[in-house]
């Protein structure tokens, strides 16, 4: 009779619990970690400068536009379930449960206010489980805020027209920045190239 392999079981018994892990805790966190308003007062109106680009992926100009301020039941009616989570609630996703780990030419535009994010020119292979991009196309176009709902304290990173969380940025990504921001697929859209 075969005996199992025990660098093989121990393998398998690793995988099975970060598998548990992965998709448990943004529920288990959901109601154990304070809102992010709690950390910083959430912009209420007024205008923000955005920096707009066309389906070309070119620079159209940067503009002074309104923020986009919604009610809880305008963005519930607005965004799927999980859209919401993320954007509204400063939620995750589950690892490689999105759509967008690696796409065509385009850019990933916000999914509750369509503002510009990121280029796919910008996006690499993490090995996360999430999109990564090592740029924003425009720093103009997000927010960072500090995050201290875990052990270690982290960047999140919002929309700045709505502030809607898309995710996080972190210092371990490849050249010419060494950035990885590490982004929820259910906070943007893919828009293809056009020319």
């Amino acid at each position: 009779m075969r005996t199992a392999d025990p660098d093989r079981r121990r393998f398998l018994g690793v995988f099975a619990a970060t598998a548990v892990a992965s998709i448990s805790l943004p529920f288990i966190l959901r109601g154990t970690r304070p809102a992010m308003a709690a950390d910083a007062p959430r912009p209420r109106g007024g205008n923000v400068a955005i920096d707009e680009f066309g389906a070309n992926k070119k620079l159209i100009g940067t503009k002074s536009v309104p923020r986009v301020v919604m009610t809880d039941e305008q963005w519930k009616e607005k965004l799927d379930s999980r859209s919401y989570y993320v954007t509204r609630e400063a939620g995750t996703e589950a690892p490689y449960s999105g759509k967008y780990e690696t796409q065509g030419n385009g850019l990933y535009r916000c999914i509750c206010c369509d503002t510009a994010l990121y280029d796919s020119a910008t996006q690499f292979d993490s090995g996360t489980g999430w999109p990564s991009f090592w740029q924003p196309i425009s720093k103009r176009n997000i927010a960072g805020s500090s995050d201290k709902s875990l052990i270690e304290e982290r960047t999140a990173v919002s929309c700045a027209r709505c502030d809607a969380h898309l995710g996080h940025v972190f210092d371990d990504g490849p050249d010419p920045t060494g950035l990885r921001y590490c982004m929820n697929s259910v906070a943007m859209k893919f828009v293809p190239y056009v020319a």
